[in-house]
């Protein structure tokens, strides 16, 4: 028998939290799921951050939600990222911010641990080392009885959300990287049991770039000064995957690639 948990990327705008609502009840019946968790931290209005009703939307059908770069940006994200425990925002962030990097809940007789760390290369803000607050969290994850784990990276670089894996590999069930919204095509299982994809892609606007209104992109690059961009409406996409872990040695045996589409 095996444990089958869905996690979905980043969800985009208000286009995004409506796939992840529609598709997530089918989803669960369709694929036998015993979890879902989904990467939130775009899902406000904005496409930056979270907000009480997105993230309330995601959770009436997901089980965990996962953040990023964008954790605090849109407002009311801070108090509510500081009060839901089904949310995990870097835990490689500054000391002392609300809410916190990793947490657990239970599905299907397993206790599901989830830890979210951001990456430094390309990225803005200046955290700390995601590999050293990856190795505090799981450590405490499994003291707290984690049966398995669920690392989302939220990097830019692929070289860095690849040496995570590596890192990671036979410590932690699996290693999926989000952030730069266009999925990858290097679903693997690593050494030890560790299911890794370097990127599951975005959750929104299929017509857009990243999940932005595309003419506002273009605007931008063929400088035009732009200074706002808007998020696509458009009809959207849902890109996740879904891992299959062995309820008996707790290794990863599968990642499969999902997706789904949907006329908003």
């Amino acid at each position: 028998m095996t444990f089958r948990l869905l996690f979905i990327g980043d969800v985009m705008g208000a286009a995004g939290c409506a796939a992840v609502r529609t598709h997530v009840p089918d989803l669960r019946r369709e694929l036998n799921l015993d979890a879902v968790v989904v990467n939130g931290e775009n899902s406000a209005p904005s496409g930056r951050g979270i907000t009480h009703e997105s993230g309330s939307e995601l959770l009436s059908v997901a089980d965990f939600l996962t953040l990023g770069n964008h954790t605090f940006d849109a407002v009311g994200g801070r108090e509510y990222v500081g009060r839901e425990p089904r949310v995990a925002r870097p835990a490689n962030l500054e000391a002392g911010l609300p809410g916190q990097g990793s947490g657990m809940f239970e599905a299907n007789g397993m206790c599901v641990g989830v830890l979210n760390v951001q990456g430094r290369v390309f990225m803005k803000q200046d955290v700390r080392s995601p590999f050293e607050a990856a190795d505090e969290a799981v450590a405490d994850l499994e003291a707290a009885g984690a049966d398995l784990i669920l690392v989302d990276v939220h990097a830019e670089a692929t070289s860095e959300k690849q040496a995570l894996g590596y890192h990671l590999a036979g410590r932690v069930q699996a290693v999926v990287g989000t952030h730069t919204h266009v999925p990858t095509a290097d679903t693997r299982i690593l050494s030890g049991g560790t299911a890794y994809v370097t990127d599951v892609g975005m959750t929104g606007s299929r017509e857009s770039v990243i999940g932005f209104d595309k003419e506002d992109f273009l605007g931008l690059f063929l400088g035009k000064g732009i200074s706002r961009l808007g998020v696509s409406k458009g009809p959207a996409d849902l890109n996740a995957v879904v891992i299959e872990v062995d309820d008996g040695n707790h290794q990863a045996v599968r990642i499969e690639r999902i997706y789904r589409s949907l006329a908003v």
